[in-house]
C-alpha cells in the first residue's frame, strides 16, 4: 500500500463535544484507545492545547501513519503498540494513574479495510489474513482450515449472526478437504453458492456476516472489548468521560450493558435512601445510542452503522 488512505473520522464533532468538559481541565490526559489514522486524536489535541494524549493501537502500520500525522504534537503524545484492554498496564508504564477522557472507535479501521493485502474486505480477492496486529498468531485462513465443524458454526452464528452457519460450516469443511483456503475470492464464491438466492436478494452481500465473524475471532474483538470498557471506566477521574462508537450490534450490546450497569444504583429496591457507596458510578450522556446524521452518512458511508454512547464518572468505586 502506498501513501495514506482517505480517512474521514466518524462523528468527530459530536465526540469532541461530549469529551470537551472533561478535557478542558488543567493537565488533562485523554486516551484514544483505537488510534487508527489519528483523526480523532488530531482534533482533540488541536481543541485542547493543554491536553496530553495517549494513543493505543495494535496495528503497527496505523501507529506509524498516525505518528506522522501527529508529529506537530510530539511533546504531548504517547503512542503505544497495545490492544485497548491493556490500558491499565500502559498507564502504569507511563506513570499516569488516572485520565480525564477515553475514546473508543471500535471495529475495523479505514486503513485496514482499504489495504487489500490485509484481507478484511470481501470485494476484492486477497489473502485470508484479517489480523489487526500483523504479528498476531492466527489468520482467517488458519481458522477456515483447522477449526472443526462445530467451532466454525459457532463463530459464524455468534459473531456473524449468520442464519446459515451450519450449512456454511459444512461447505467449508467439505471444500478444504480438496484444497486449503488461502484467498478471499474462493470463500466468497463458496458463500454465494451456499447462501440461498432469496436471502442474497434481501440480506445484503452473502459474505458480510462470515467475514465479520472471522475478523472477530481472529482478533478476539468481543473478549477484548468486555475487558476494556470496565478498565477504561476505572481509569477515569471524577468528572472524566468515556465515549464509545460501535459499528455492529454485538459491540453495542457489550458497551450498553457495562455503561447502564455502572449508571444504576446498587441500593436494594424499596429502601427510602441511597446507601453510602451504592449510588451510580456513571451518568449517561446520551439517550440510548446516537447515530450519524444523513448528511454525515452521505459524505462518509462507513458512518451508517455507527452507534455512539457516552458517560461521565460521578462516583469512585468502593
Amino acid at each position: 500500500m502506498t501513501g495514506q488512505p482517505q480517512h474521514v473520522s466518524v462523528l468527530l464533532d459530536r465526540t469532541l463535544e461530549l469529551l470537551a468538559p472533561a478535557l478542558s481541565a488543567p493537565g488533562a490526559v485523554a486516551v484514544d484507545a483505537t488510534l487508527g489514522l489519528g483523526g480523532h486524536s488530531e482534533a482533540l489535541l488541536a481543541a485542547h492545547p493543554g491536553l496530553t494524549l495517549i494513543g493505543l493501537d495494535r496495528d503497527t502500520q496505523a501507529l506509524k501513519l498516525a505518528g506522522e500525522r501527529l508529529a506537530a504534537y510530539n511533546a504531548r503524545t504517547h503512542l503505544v503498540h497495545a490492544v485497548y484492554d491493556e490500558l491499565p498496564e500502559v498507564l502504569l508504564d507511563l506513570g499516569i494513574p488516572r485520565v480525564h477522557g477515553v475514546l473508543f472507535d471500535c471495529g475495523v479501521s479505514s486503513l485496514q479495510l482499504d489495504a487489500v493485502e490485509r484481507g478484511f474486505a470481501y470485494s476484492k480477492d486477497s489473502p485470508l489474513d484479517m489480523r489487526m496486529d500483523p504479528s498476531g498468531p492466527i489468520t482467517a485462513a488458519d481458522i477456515l482450515n483447522t477449526y472443526g465443524h462445530g467451532d466454525l458454526a459457532r463463530i459464524l452464528r455468534d459473531y456473524g449472526e449468520e442464519r446459515f452457519a451450519g450449512k456454511i460450516a459444512s461447505a467449508i469443511v467439505r471444500e478444504r478437504e480438496k484444497e486449503p483456503f488461502t484467498t478471499s475470492g474462493r470463500l466468497v464464491d463458496l458463500l454465494y453458492a451456499t447462501v440461498p438466492a432469496a436471502t442474497r436478494r434481501t440480506g445484503g452481500h452473502p459474505a458480510k456476516r462470515t467475514f465479520q465473524a472471522l475478523r472477530i475471532e481472529v482478533n478476539a474483538e468481543l473478549d477484548v472489548l468486555r475487558r476494556a470498557i470496565p478498565a477504561a471506566i476505572d481509569a477515569l477521574v471524577l468528572g472524566g468521560r468515556i465515549a464509545v462508537m460501535s459499528f455492529q450490534s454485538l459491540e453495542d450490546k457489550i458497551v450498553k450493558r457495562v455503561l447502564v450497569e455502572r449508571a444504576t444504583s446498587t441500593t436494594p429496591q424499596g429502601l427510602p435512601v441511597e446507601l453510602p457507596g451504592h449510588g451510580p458510578e456513571l451518568r449517561l450522556l446520551t439517550r440510548g445510542s446516537e447515530q450519524a446524521s444523513e448528511q454525515e452518512v452521505a459524505v462518509n458511508p462507513r458512518a451508517a452503522s455507527v452507534r455512539l454512547r457516552a458517560a461521565e464518572r460521578i462516583r469512585e468505586a468502593t
